[in-house]
């Protein structure tokens, strides 16, 4: 059948037919090399299992929680190889789209993960000195929980909200996916990797149990998304009583910053490149911030710590990409 044939030719060019535009920049397709994508997973990755070796926990490699990990990182190459060689631009868009979603899990549990060691070789709690912030910035976290806990309407609105975590940075992936913006997804995810460095390293010297379990005294109305977890396991680390991490139950340890205030931001800082998308993928991040400080159960100084972390690393991963674009055209020129 040849190309002239109405539906051989139209099963070929509707799906890109349905794209968006590309964006009109010269510069928009330029990212990290794959060499330096790789080298930033692996340096990630060493990191993660020298923090594991220094606390003495491990990873069973043979539990069942790990076979979707496995899977994806077995499908994703060779989908976004065969994505590649078919050439179309909408293929090219979906291997964007495999590249941009599996780097962005890889962070997501690498930092998770390493959390554990981390919270496994810290000392002490911080509740006291944040709960102290907290009264001189006049935020009664009681008095917003009593809130939550008396309308099951916010309560469904916040856990909608604190999930969107992973809903708004899919669809911002998605967008720079389609609109060949690699430059702007690469510098989103390099801001995620140095946000999560950040709020790890703050973290490891000021571990606390949230303001759920310092301040809350009685029978429990309302159990926020993110539980009581700090309590019980934090301790338990210290004491080395489990040593073996099962990735398909990692729970939040981080108090402050807070990663979610963090990723929102970056979510916000992002977005204005998101065209038609940019006021819903604003909005998302800032009913999440709204929703944190019950679901994840977080002081608001925890939330101005997280939203600093952000800026801090937005500006380092701007400075990378300008890097990076003066670099590539300096091999064009040469």
């Amino acid at each position: 059948m040849s190309l002239t044939d109405p539906h051989r030719f139209l099963a070929l060019v509707a799906p890109t037919a349905l794209l968006p535009q590309a964006c009109a920049d010269p510069h928009a397709a330029i990212g990290f090399s794959g060499g330096q994508v790789r080298a930033a997973v692996v340096a990630a990755v060493a990191a993660c299992a020298s923090l594991l070796w220094m606390a003495g926990l491990t990873i069973d490699p043979f539990a069942r929680s790990n076979i979707p990990y496995y899977s994806i990182l077995a499908m994703a190459p060779l989908l976004r190889l065969g994505c590649l060689r078919d050439g179309r631009r909408w293929s090219i868009v979906l291997a964007q789209l495999v590249e941009y979603y599996t780097l962005f899990m890889a962070m997501a549990l690498v930092g998770a993960i390493s959390s554990y060691p981390i919270a496994a070789m810290s000392q002490g709690f911080a509740d006291a000195g944040l709960q102290r912030v907290d009264e001189m910035l006049q935020f009664d976290w009681l008095a917003w929980y009593r809130l939550v806990a008396a309308h099951r309407t916010l309560q469904l609105l916040g856990i909608a909200a604190y999930q969107s975590i992973f809903l708004t940075p899919a669809l911002l992936l998605g967008w720079f996916a389609v609109t060949g913006q690699r430059r702007e997804a690469h510098r989103f995810l390099a801001a995620f990797a140095i946000a999560a460095a950040l709020t790890l390293a703050i973290y490891s010297q000021m571990p606390a149990v949230g303001p759920f379990s310092y301040l809350w005294r009685g029978p429990i109305p309302y159990m926020p998304v993110s539980e009581l977890w700090q309590p019980d396991l934090i301790p338990a680390l210290r004491a080395h009583m489990p040593t073996v991490i099962d990735v398909g139950q990692l729970r939040g340890l981080v108090s402050a910053p807070s990663f979610h205030a963090a990723s929102a931001t970056l979510y916000i800082a992002a977005a204005r490149r998101c065209g038609p998308l940019r006021w819903w993928l604003t909005a998302m991040p800032c009913a999440m911030l709204l929703s944190t400080p019950v679901e994840g159960t977080h002081y608001l100084i925890d939330l101005l710590l997280g939203a600093g972390v952000a800026l801090v690393a937005w500006y380092f991963a701007a400075l990378l990409m300008r890097w990076r674009v003066r670099t590539a055209h300096g091999r064009e020129s040469q």
